[in-house]
């Protein structure tokens, strides 16, 4: 376990490292480079394949994000975990994501997003392996579901910086739209993957499934991502690299950072409870396992939710974006307040109900990631993500332990009502972001 734990840190050390050596090449040469990185026409590759190889990249790094949660049931029954406790493991992955990803995103103003992503993705296989063959309770796993968020901040926002830095501005909104809404397939096979390999062989060698698919990331994006030199960042380069004041200021981006952490309060939350309830409503209902199983309806939910976030996006292209996320989200709040009181129904209508459910609490999430984006100064893109990602999933990692504190206080989700209750309190973040992404300015 000690020499995984060293391995981890000894790549964050070298990404420390080259950020020293690409800042004083940038200081350097800062007279003859632009704002952002111009790649000379026709040395990268096509901006088609590009996205295509990236977004396979990042749906296949993502294997492990969500197998914790894929297979809650099991592990609550025999590691014993309570509520609470299985809120922490969950909320822990986006705990560690939280702490990483203000650093390794800036730092993607000052050198290579590539360089990082690359690092991200060997965490990914270590923190997976070390699930599977060292985690035996509620301790281990908390600290290998950290590590593995910590592969998530090197990856994701990252991954979308280096496709930023590749593709003409002219591509950008559609590429934004494809690599962000492939989270949400990403979020699908993490939830099918785990589900089916948990079946024949086991939660372990779920665990090493995910690590192979980090292992194969880390080979797409070394040969897709072509190394750029780090741009010239201007007055940025003097700005401490956790000096989120200037993003702050803008206002337009500030706008959208808080309501995407609204959005992902609710979206990781719902993710997280989803399998668990579903599970309590088949226990209602007493031979209906045969033919429902609640991690496939999770990964035909998150392929729904990628071309409802893909839609989502296109419609905030052709009207207006303020009111398309507010009508989106609006419509997930009210679903949300009321999914867990209809626990009692039939497996069937509650399995299409998780479905809808999720078309609508991912449908808003690529038009949010553009508002930010489109908003953020070029200098301070990555800043202005970084921030993004700490508030978002700093929100994510209190959505999924206050859902489980919620179920705990509610009855430990033995009951329609505590279920209505846990999934109610999800909906509060949904309503409140309606409230803030209404006072944009147009």
């Amino acid at each position: 376990m000690g020499r995984m734990i060293t391995a981890c840190f000894l790549c964050l050390t070298r990404i420390v490292a080259e950020f020293r050596l690409a800042e004083k090449i940038t200081m350097t040469t800062s007279q003859t480079k632009k704002m952002i990185p111009q790649p000379p026409d026709g040395k990268f590759t096509h901006p088609v394949v590009l996205v295509g190889c990236l977004c396979a990249a990042e749906v296949a790094g993502m294997l492990g994000v969500f197998a914790f949660p894929a297979l809650l049931p099991h592990f609550m029954q025999i590691w014993e975990l309570s509520g609470n406790q299985a809120g922490w493991i969950n909320g822990i992955y986006f705990i560690g994501y939280t702490g990483a990803v203000p650093v390794l995103t800036s730092l993607t103003d000052r050198m290579d997003a590539r360089r990082i992503y690359l690092a991200g993705c060997v965490i990914g296989i270590i923190s997976n392996l070390g699930f599977a063959f060292l985690a035996g309770g509620f301790w281990t796993a908390l600290l290998f579901r950290a590590l593995c968020g910590i592969s998530l901040a090197g990856t994701f926002i990252p991954g979308l910086k280096a496709l930023m830095d590749r593709v003409a501005p002219s591509a950008q909104p559609r590429s934004i739209a494809f690599y962000t809404a492939c989270f949400g397939l990403g979020m699908s096979a993490s939830f099918f993957v785990a589900g089916q390999v948990f079946e024949k062989w086991g939660w372990e060698t779920a665990f090493v499934a995910a690590a192979a698919g980090s292992g194969l990331a880390l080979v797409l994006a070394g040969v897709i991502l072509t190394p750029v030199l780090p741009p010239d960042t201007g007055p940025t380069v003097n700005r401490h690299i956790l000096d989120f004041r200037p993003v702050w200021q803008n206002r337009n981006a500030r706008a959208y950072i808080l309501a995407y952490m609204c959005h992902t309060w609710e979206m990781f939350a719902a993710r997280a409870w989803l399998v668990a309830f579903m599970a309590f409503n088949l226990s209602l209902h007493p031979g209906s396992e045969s033919y429902l199983i609640p991690t496939t309806v999770m990964a035909v939910a998150g392929i729904a939710g990628m071309l409802a976030s893909i839609a989502g996006a296109e419609l905030a292209v052709r009207f207006p974006r303020k009111t398309m996320v507010i009508l989106i989200m609006g419509v997930s709040g009210l679903i949300s307040v009321t999914i867990g009181f209809w626990a009692g129904l039939d497996p069937a209508w509650v399995a299409m109900l998780c479905i809808v459910y999720t078309i609508f609490f991912q449908g808003d999430s690529a038009a949010i990631h553009a508002g930010v984006i489109t908003s953020a100064r070029p200098d301070l893109r990555g800043a202005t993500m970084a921030l993004q990602s700490l508030g978002g999933f700093g929100a994510a990692a209190l959505g999924t332990i206050a859902a489980g504190w919620v179920l705990d206080l509610s009855g430990g989700g033995h009951s329609v009502f505590s279920w209505g209750f846990t999934f109610g309190s999800m909906g509060l973040a949904a309503a409140l972001g309606v409230i803030l992404v209404a006072r944009i300015a147009d």
